[in-house]
C-alpha cells in the first residue's frame, strides 16, 4: 500500500510532541510505543538556583496548567521551609486550582476531545447529525459556546493571581494578595455568568443541584429520560452518543490509578508536611488496582531503560534522581529502535505499578467508601468502573463529570475568604526536602525539590502526562495510553481516528503524531499528524 501522508486540523491541539507508533494485524493494534519527542529541560534550569525560583520557572512548564505547577512548587517549598500557611491563603490556592481546572473542562471536550466524534467514522449513526452540528470543530453551536464560557473561570483566578497563565501569585507561607470585598464579589459574578451561560442550560440542562443527586449509573440514565431537556443537553447528548458510537467499547488502559489529591482544607494543613498532606486533601488522594491503597509518594520510581537519559539507575525515587543528562542517540520515529531508548519521557511507577492519572483515577478515589468527612465523597464511578470498566467513554465522562462539583466548591471557598484575617506568614529559609503535589486538570503532579548551601541540589517533576505518556519500563510493561491503545480496532488506517480519541481521551499535553504499520510486511500504510 503506497505512502500516503495526512494534515489534519487542528494540528496543535494541545501543546508538546508526543509521537504514536502502532503495529496493526487484522485492523487492530497489537502493539503501541508512545515517544515524547522534546526534552524537558526545567529540572537542569533550577539547578544551582535560589529555592524560589521554581515560583518563576515552573509555571512556564506548561500553558496550559502553570497554576497547578505553582501550587505543587510553593506546596514543596512549604514543606523545606516548614512554613505556617493561614486560612485565608489555603483558600485562595484552592480557589486559583478549581478556577484553573474547570475552565478545562468545556475547552477540552469541544476543542480537543468532542470534534472526534465529528470524524466520518461516525456518518451511518442515528446521531451523527446532530454531533456534527453542535460539536464539529469551529463551526459547531455547542462548540462556540463552550469554548467561549471556558475563558470565565480564569478570570477569577487572575484576580488573585494577577494574570493567567503564569501566574506567581502562590508563594511560601501563604499568597501575595489581599483581596477586596469587591474582588470577592466580582469572582461570585463571574462563576454565575460561567453557570448561566454555560453548565446549567447548555451542558446539564438542569440545575447543578439536580445533577449532584446522581449517585449510580441507573440514576444517570434515569436522569437522561426524566425530561427533553435533560436528553437534549449537551451532556445529554454526549452520552447518548457516546454509547452509540461504541466509545465505551475501547482504550481500557491498565486497570490501575493514582491521584494525589487536591484543595487542601484551609483548617488541617497549617503546618505543612509530607505527612500530613494527604490526610488534608479535599478531592482524595489513592492508588487503586481493584483496592484502595494509600497516595504514598514514598512508592514512585521513575524508569529509564527506554529513556533518552545517562548517568542514573534506572527506578530510583524522585529524590535520589540526578538533574537529567541526555544521551546523545536520539532517533526519529521512524528511525528508533524501540528495544532500546525511544522517549524524552521517563516510565514513572507507583508500587512497581503503571498507573493512569486524570480525572477518571480522582473520581474513582472520590468513591472510596473510607474517605473522611470533609473529603469529597461520590459512589457514582464506583458503580460505572464496576458495570463499565476504564474506556474512551468512561474516561470522558469523569472529565465533564468534575464540573458541577469543583463550581459548586469555588462559591463555597469564597465566602469563607475572611478579608480581616492574614494571607501570608513569611518562612524562615532554610536547606531541607521538600514535596509538593496537587491534581491538574490532566491528573497528578508532583514536584521534588532538595536545598542545600541555600540553592536547588536537584528538582524533579512528574506531571501528569509523564505517568500517561511513559513508555515501557525496564520489565517491558507498556505506559497507560501505550496500553489502551492494544486491542483497538482500526476501522480506516489511513484515518486512525480511534488511535486519536484513545490519546485524547488522557489528554496528554502533546500534539499527537501517528504513524500506521502493518505487522506483517512492517509496510508504513499512512503518516497522520493528529
Amino acid at each position: 500500500m503506497a505512502l500516503k501522508e495526512l494534515n489534519i486540523s487542528p494540528v496543535g491541539r494541545v501543546e508538546g510532541d508526543l509521537d504514536v507508533k502502532g503495529y496493526m494485524e487484522s485492523g487492530v493494534v497489537t502493539r503501541a510505543h508512545t515517544q515524547a519527542a522534546m526534552f524537558r529541560g526545567f529540572e537542569k534550569i533550577l539547578a544551582g538556583k535560589d529555592p524560589q525560583s521554581g515560583l518563576i520557572v515552573t509555571p512556564r512548564a506548561c500553558g496550559i496548567c502553570g497554576g497547578s505547577h505553582l501550587y505543587c512548587a510553593s506546596s514543596a517549598l512549604d514543606v523545606a521551609w516548614q512554613t505556617t500557611l493561614p486560612p485565608n491563603a489555603l483558600l485562595l490556592r484552592a480557589i486559583g486550582q478549581a478556577t484553573e481546572t474547570i475552565q478545562s473542562i468545556p475547552r477540552w471536550f469541544y476543542a480537543i476531545f468532542a470534534t472526534d466524534m465529528a470524524n466520518k467514522k461516525f456518518a451511518n449513526k442515528p446521531l451523527y447529525q446532530e454531533v456534527v452540528k453542535r460539536f464539529a470543530a469551529y463551526v459547531g453551536t455547542s462548540f462556540q459556546t463552550g469554548v467561549t464560557a471556558s475563558g470565565r473561570p480564569v478570570e477569577v483566578y487572575a484576580l488573585f493571581g494577577g494574570q493567567w497563565p503564569h501566574s506567581s501569585y502562590m508563594i511560601p507561607g501563604g499568597v501575595m494578595c489581599a483581596p477586596t470585598l469587591k474582588d470577592i464579589t466580582r469572582a461570585h459574578a463571574i462563576m454565575n455568568q460561567f453557570r448561566n451561560d454555560w453548565l446549567e442550560p447548555v451542558w446539564l440542562g438542569c440545575s447543578i443541584e439536580r445533577y449532584m443527586q446522581i449517585q449510580s449509573w441507573d440514576d444517570l440514565m434515569e436522569w437522561m429520560e426524566e425530561n427533553e431537556s435533560h436528553r437534549n443537553s449537551d451532556l445529554g447528548l454526549f452520552l447518548r452518543a457516546g454509547l452509540e458510537f461504541g466509545l465505551d467499547k475501547f482504550g481500557q488502559g491498565v486497570g490501575k490509578f493514582l491521584a494525589w489529591g487536591t484543595y487542601l482544607h484551609h483548617e488541617m494543613y497549617n503546618q505543612p508536611t509530607i505527612e500530613g498532606r494527604n490526610p488534608a486533601c479535599i478531592s482524595p488522594s489513592g492508588f487503586w488496582d481493584g483496592k484502595y491503597y494509600d497516595a504514598d509518594q514514598k512508592q514512585v520510581t521513575e524508569h529509564i531503560k527506554h529513556a533518552w537519559y545517562l548517568n542514573q539507575e534506572d527506578a530510583l525515587h524522585p529524590f535520589s534522581e540526578p538533574v537529567p543528562t541526555a544521551s546523545p542517540n536520539i532517533h526519529s520515529l521512524e528511525h528508533t529502535d524501540f528495544g532500546g531508548k525511544y522517549s524524552w519521557s521517563k516510565a514513572p511507577r507507583f508500587m512497581g505499578h503503571a498507573a493512569e492519572a486524570g480525572p477518571l483515577a480522582r473520581v474513582i478515589m472520590a468513591a472510596n467508601p473510607a474517605n473522611a468527612d470533609h473529603q469529597i465523597r461520590d459512589p457514582l464511578f464506583a458503580d460505572i468502573m464496576d458495570k463499565m470498566g476504564p474506556s474512551v467513554f468512561t474516561r470522558a465522562m469523569a472529565r465533564v463529570h468534575e464540573a458541577p462539583r469543583l463550581y459548586t466548591m469555588i462559591n463555597d471557598w469564597l465566602s469563607q475568604v475572611r478579608l480581616d484575617d492574614e494571607f501570608y506568614i513569611k518562612p524562615t529559609e532554610r536547606d531541607g526536602i521538600g514535596w509538593g503535589a496537587t491534581e491538574a486538570a490532566r491528573g497528578a503532579l508532583a514536584h521534588w525539590i532538595k536545598i542545600k548551601d541555600g540553592v536547588i541540589e536537584n528538582y524533579q517533576i512528574i506531571a501528569p502526562t509523564t505517568w500517561n505518556v511513559g513508555p515501557n519500563d525496564k520489565e517491558g510493561n507498556p505506559g497507560p495510553i501505550e496500553s489502551a491503545l492494544e486491542g483497538t480496532e482500526i476501522e480506516d488506517p489511513h484515518d486512525p481516528v480511534e488511535v486519536g480519541m484513545v490519546a485524547r481521551s488522557f489528554d496528554s499535553c502533546l500534539v499527537c503524531t501517528v504513524h500506521a504499520h502493518d505487522n506483517k510486511t512492517g509496510k508504513q500504510l499512512a503518516k497522520f499528524k493528529l
